[in-house]
């Protein structure tokens, strides 16, 4: 396998005009070339190729229809990730209410371990969990300004402030450790079971972590799969060996996690700024047809519809 070396922006240019890419403007592409990284805006090109074994674009595909795909990704990315944080900010005030209520207030009561499950599976896991918060309490003390007051003037750090520096990742865990009357009591504002609210947790972690570092989430797929939902059903998603095709570990299994999560008018906000940035990105295509970036989404035609499917209010 050849080495990978640097290419100038004039390179650049040359690599993807021989695959095809159609550039008008050579300044317009080297600008974009120079502020998003070839590698990132490559990234892209897939629903542009002839074939999945045909590195070519198809004819007359232009850069600005790439890098329209791109930006419409930056776009949804920033929309789910300001909704995923929503949902990240309610669950941790919902557990740590619920612990602190139950435990108390301070660190060797709401960190006791004989608050969490105790068996021998999770035993070490409830070890291991207690020690990163600790080591959390321990770090912010002194480099996050809510918990350094506390410590410095009451001498503990509450639950309810700690959770602002806990990252998803942990407290999902800490609810997955937690005892199952204090995991009924956060799940029954949801109306989910454990079960489906612990998977939805993990896969929010993992999405949140995709925004963060700005990896490519139109497309993605994650390893873990929703359980079928009233969603998939009353959408009539369509089925291929009894499985529905779209909402199961795609983008649109995301849409349904966050509409099982937030208030429905923050279902309705999220749907409008993604159904915009859809048809923006439409506007701009020419070679390809958006159902085609739909299909990748795994979002159905009548995506939108969800927005006027009831469910239980959240509180």
């Amino acid at each position: 396998m050849g080495k990978k070396i640097f290419k100038t922006l004039d390179e650049q240019v040359e690599i993807l005009k021989n695959k095809g890419l159609v550039i008008d403007n050579v300044d317009y592409a080297k600008e974009i070339l120079l502020r998003e990284n070839y590698f990132f805006l490559n990234g892209y090109r897939h629903l542009f190729m002839k074939s999945s074994d045909n590195s070519m674009y198809i004819p007359g595909t232009k850069i600005e229809e790439l890098y329209s795909l791109f930006l419409f990704d930056r776009k949804i990315r920033n929309i789910f990730f300001k909704n995923i944080l929503i949902v990240e900010n309610n669950v941790k005030s919902i557990i740590s209410y619920q612990l602190s209520k139950k435990y108390g207030y301070k660190e060797k009561d709401y960190l006791n371990p004989n608050n969490f499950v105790n068996n021998g599976a999770k035993r070490k896991q409830v070890s291991d969990l207690i020690s990163k918060m600790k080591r959390q309490i321990k770090t912010n003390a002194v480099q996050h300004a809510a918990t350094q007051h506390y410590v410095n003037n009451y001498g503990y750090i509450p639950l309810w402030v700690l959770v602002k520096v806990l990252s998803f990742g942990i407290v999902s865990e800490l609810f997955s450790v937690l005892k199952k009357e204090d995991q009924y009591e956060i799940v029954d504002l949801y109306d989910l079971d454990i079960d489906v609210f612990s998977n939805y947790l993990v896969i929010l972690s993992n999405y949140r972590n995709l925004c963060a570092h700005e990896d490519i989430m139109f497309d993605n797929r994650t390893q873990k799969y929703i359980n079928d939902t009233k969603y998939h059903r009353i959408l009539n998603i369509p089925m291929m060996d009894n499985e529905f095709i779209y909402g199961k570990n795609d983008l649109y299994a995301l849409v349904i996690i966050l509409k099982s999560l937030l208030k429905d008018n923050e279902v309705k906000d999220m749907v409008n700024e993604i159904d915009k940035a859809i048809s923006n990105l439409e506007f701009n295509l020419r070679s390809i047809p958006i159902d085609k970036v739909l299909d990748r989404m795994g979002f159905p035609d009548n995506y939108m519809d969800i927005v006027d499917i009831k469910k239980k209010e959240l509180f």
